[in-house]
């Protein structure tokens, strides 16, 4: 589908593919002998690619090549190529043409990508994550070479999310609930989180007691980030994860009543979540105020002098309390309108928020303090016209 901002009025029904589809992404042309055309790619269970012209509805182009479904799409603008990922790593051109393939990897086959610098790619496949360099060819075609650098198995489970946090980092999430922060250009491991659900991140928050955890709770659904968090979905919660301290900073172990399905990161320390029980909330991470500690006496032992050394390490750790900020995440928003599970959104700044349903709803959603000032701001300016116009007259 395609809806037009203004109205949210549908502008076209894209029909081209008999399955379900597995993977979008914006593919704009960047030929600079051609007029810029706003184009969408999009992978489906029926194992075929097709390009879609946004202003007209049409399809552009089709690939029905692939011998299994392609589950993830990836556009590397710096290299003007496009990679799909399934049973093989392909790149290709923005004609597509295929201009090189991997060898079958595995049966599971590459579940999502991510572009690193250098001209390398993440992919995870399974519980490893495979590095692959993309080199032109020397002799002047256009051919392109893929090279595996590197696999890492430093997960106990599958892969289930990787996300891009800057030229230097990247990170990836798994089905047991595991954080790996990795170099982006030596793809050392930088840091490691499991059991994000068993640590209490505040003081006044019981951590919740189960002897059995399903996976639907421990997964790591989604990731978002910006340049100092990561975002994460896990089960019915969100975690931010602070990558200079290293540590979980603030949660939220049940900001829905199911399954949290994708996350984005929107200005002003803004979070937006959508579920499984059809909810997408709005969160604010907010720094909360803390009490002066409390000294602690050494009792009995400081008499002798036996409680100096616990006293010099109860001061220490004082002064960590008071010089480490905590946060929280704050409901600030509930937009209500969807009666199934919100399987994604798209966000588009301050054009708006659209959300995509299992009950084949796509719901346009703007930003209702922004809408009513522009509303006032035009109001006065057909007034102040109009009082022109009656001064001339």
């Amino acid at each position: 589908f395609f809806f037009f901002f203004q109205t949210g009025q549908k502008l076209y029904e894209l029909h081209g593919h008999t399955h379900k589809i597995t993977a979008i992404a914006p593919f704009s042309s960047s030929d600079v002998t051609e007029e810029k055309t706003d184009l969408l790619i999009t992978a489906s269970a029926d194992r075929t690619v097709i390009v879609w012209d946004c202003t007209s509805g049409r399809q552009v182009q089709k690939v029905s090549c692939f011998h299994s479904t392609v589950k993830c799409l990836t556009v590397l603008q710096r290299l003007n190529v496009w990679l799909s990922g399934g049973s093989d790593l392909c790149v290709w051109n923005r004609k597509l043409d295929l201009l090189c393939k991997t060898s079958h990897l595995t049966d599971a086959g590459i579940s999502a990508l991510v572009e690193l610098p250098k001209n390398c790619v993440a992919a995870a496949v399974g519980k490893e994550l495979i590095i692959f360099r993309l080199s032109a060819s020397n002799n002047g075609s256009e051919g392109w070479n893929i090279l595996e650098v590197k696999r890492l198995v430093d997960h106990q489970d599958n892969i289930s999310s990787l996300v891009s946090v800057n030229d230097l980092t990247f990170v990836t999430g798994s089905h047991i609930g595991e954080l790996i922060v990795w170099d982006a250009l030596d793809w050392t491991k930088q840091a490691s989180e499991c059991n994000f659900w068993d640590s209490s991140v505040h003081p006044d928050v019981q951590p919740e007691i189960k002897l059995f955890q399903s996976p639907q709770e421990t997964s790591v659904r989604h990731l978002t980030s910006d340049e100092e968090c990561v975002f994460v979905a896990v089960g019915k919660g969100i975690y931010v994860y602070n990558l200079q301290m290293k540590r979980v900073i603030a949660c939220q172990r049940t900001a829905h009543d199911s399954s949290v399905l994708h996350i984005e990161k929107l200005p002003n320390r803004q979070l937006i979540s959508c579920s499984e029980d059809g909810s997408v909330r709005i969160w604010e991470l907010r720094e909360k105020q803390q009490l002066p500690a409390e000294p602690v006496s050494t009792g009995f032992f400081n008499m002798w002098g036996f409680g100096r050394a616990n006293k010099q390490a109860n001061q220490a750790a004082k002064k960590m309390h008071e010089n480490t900020p905590v946060y929280f995440l704050e409901l600030v928003g509930d937009l209500i309108g969807h009666s199934s599970a919100v399987q994604m959104f798209l966000y588009f700044g301050e054009l708006g928020l659209a959300t995509c349903s299992a009950d084949h709803l796509i719901i346009l959603w703007k930003d209702g303090e922004r809408e009513s000032s522009l509303r006032s701001l035009t109001l006065f300016k057909k007034l102040a016209q109009n009082g022109d116009l009656q001064l001339r007259l």
